[in-house]
């Protein structure tokens, strides 16, 4: 009895170990739900440069991407539009990034960097939870906590951009949300206070390019998978 007791307990166990993926690989519950790998681990297929050119191999790093140093990001070959983003990053000493969402077009208004064309989720080697600080939805809306992980640890965010909607999950924690229509004005957020984007976020596209930003620090990322929407 007890041998066939202990033989029950060492199989529970085991079972989440056998039915876990491996890093940048789909599980088959995801691979029957529709989700789709964007990072295969050992290449940059699947991504290029805002100027939509080739990747060199340097930034793949030991099954993760790390898009610095590029000019401003790496961004998926691919505009998207309603889906769930599903990644893990793990940040260096002082680090400066952000993932984006809904970039486009890729080429920059004179004057402005690329990043005006899309939105930024922060992720910042901070401690407070302002408008600048990891799970920001950038200068627009501030965390209702930073819920990172110490430098050097791994990090799983979901963003959720679904029509006019916008999700940012951190660690488990839903930390900040956005509705585009409520924010008709450029340089205003719904409260009257000032941001600083000239855009009128009820009228920015709502299908555009991932993108992996390199502010000046290294910054890794694996796992990245898309669940389109309908």
């Amino acid at each position: 009895m007890k041998r066939i007791l202990l033989l029950a307990l060492v199989t529970l166990l085991l079972m989440p170990r056998l039915s876990a993926a491996a890093d940048n690989t789909l599980t088959d519950q995801e691979k029957a739900e529709g989700w789709l790998l964007l990072f295969d681990g050992q290449t940059t297929k699947g991504w290029m440069t805002t100027k939509e050119k080739p990747l060199p191999d340097k930034h793949v790093q030991d099954g993760s991407l790390n898009p610095h140093p590029c000019e401003y990001m790496l961004t998926s070959e691919k505009a998207w539009e309603n889906y769930k983003l599903s990644l893990e990053f793990k940040i260096s000493p002082k680090c400066n990034s952000g993932i984006f969402v809904r970039t486009f077009p890729l080429t920059p208004r004179p004057g402005k960097d690329v990043g005006f064309n899309g939105i930024e989720i922060a992720v910042d080697d901070t401690k407070t939870a302002g408008f600048h600080d990891t799970g920001a939805i950038y200068d627009l809306v501030k965390p209702s906590k930073n819920a990172m992980k110490p430098v050097g640890e791994w990090n799983r965010m979901v963003i959720t951009s679904n029509g006019s909607m916008l999700a940012v999950e951190l660690n488990s924690e839903v930390v900040s949300k956005l509705n585009f229509d409520e924010w008709p004005e450029p340089n205003k957020r719904p409260d009257g206070s000032a941001h600083k984007f000239d855009v009128a976020y009820k009228t920015h596209p709502r299908k555009g390019h991932i993108g992996l930003q390199d502010h000046g620090s290294d910054c890794w990322y694996k796992n990245i998978k898309l669940l389109p929407l309908k």
